[in-house]
Order: structure tokens, then C-alpha cells, then sequence
């Protein structure tokens, strides 16, 4: 069996020191908080709600098929209350990347991209080929269902 090639950031340290920053906009970024179908099952059955409570449908963003709802004041994730996610135990694959983010090259692998806007970004313990292993696996087996 062929093993999956994918690139990563070297010698990259990454703590979330839990600011919230990712789970809306901020004055540079509009955040598309984007959800897989397996997301948005979870979530519903976490919180008792509907989809169509936190989310709306989205097309040509694949394997996303759905965007979180956002708060109408301040832009961030509905589920955001004092800087803490409350649906955290069933938080969306997309968060679980923050603040990497998997992409498909044109050389038939994968790169994990990591942005620079996060603070945590630079600190806290340095990241290993097996983070990344990791979180390439949790990709695939959200996106075979």
C-alpha cells in the first residue's frame, strides 16, 4: 500500500493560548468557519439544534458543504461565549487544524500551510512529522464517509 506524501512546516512551535481570534472576523479577515456534513451531524446532536440553526449550506468548497452561522455584532462563531468554544469536544475539522490548513498539490501530494496571523504561532512546544500524521489522518477519515 502506497503511503501518502504531504509536506509540512519544519521546525515550527505552535500553543493555542485560546484567544478566541480564530472564531470570527477580525478588521483584516472575514473567517469562513467551513463544515463537513459530519460536522454539522455532531454539532446538532451536541447542542439539540437544527443545522439550519448555526449554519448554512455552501457549494464549491469541497468536502465543506456548509458555514458556520456567525453573530450579528461582532462576526464571530455562534458557539463562542467569553472566548471559550462550547461545542469543543465536537468542534469542526477546521478548527482542529487551526492554524494549519491541508492542501492538494499539483505534484499529487499534500501541504499543510500554517498562517501567520495566529499568536500562537512561533510558541509552545515544537511540531513533529507525527502532529502532522495526525491531523492528515483525521482529515482523511472525516472526508471517506
Amino acid at each position: 500500500m502506497k503511503k501518502t506524501r504531504f509536506d509540512f512546516p519544519e521546525n515550527i512551535r505552535f500553543f493555542c493560548s485560546k484567544c478566541g481570534m480564530c472564531c470570527g472576523d477580525t478588521a483584516l479577515k472575514k473567517r469562513h468557519i467551513l463544515l463537513l456534513e459530519s460536522d454539522t451531524e455532531q454539532i446538532a446532536e451536541f447542542v439539540g439544534q437544527q443545522v439550519t440553526d448555526f449554519a448554512k449550506k455552501v457549494e464549491g468548497r469541497q468536502p465543506f458543504v456548509f458555514e458556520m452561522k456567525k453573530t450579528r455584532d461582532g462576526g464571530q462563531c455562534l458557539f463562542l461565549r467569553d472566548n471559550k468554544c462550547t461545542i469543543y469536544p465536537k468542534k469542526p475539522i477546521i478548527c482542529r487544524f487551526y492554524p494549519f490548513e491541508l492542501r492538494f498539490t499539483t505534484k499529487k501530494k499534500f501541504e499543510f500551510r500554517c498562517t501567520t496571523e495566529c499568536p500562537g504561532v512561533g510558541k509552545g512546544r515544537l511540531l513533529s512529522d507525527r502532529y502532522f500524521r495526525k491531523l492528515f489522518q483525521l482529515a482523511h477519515k472525516s472526508t471517506e464517509a
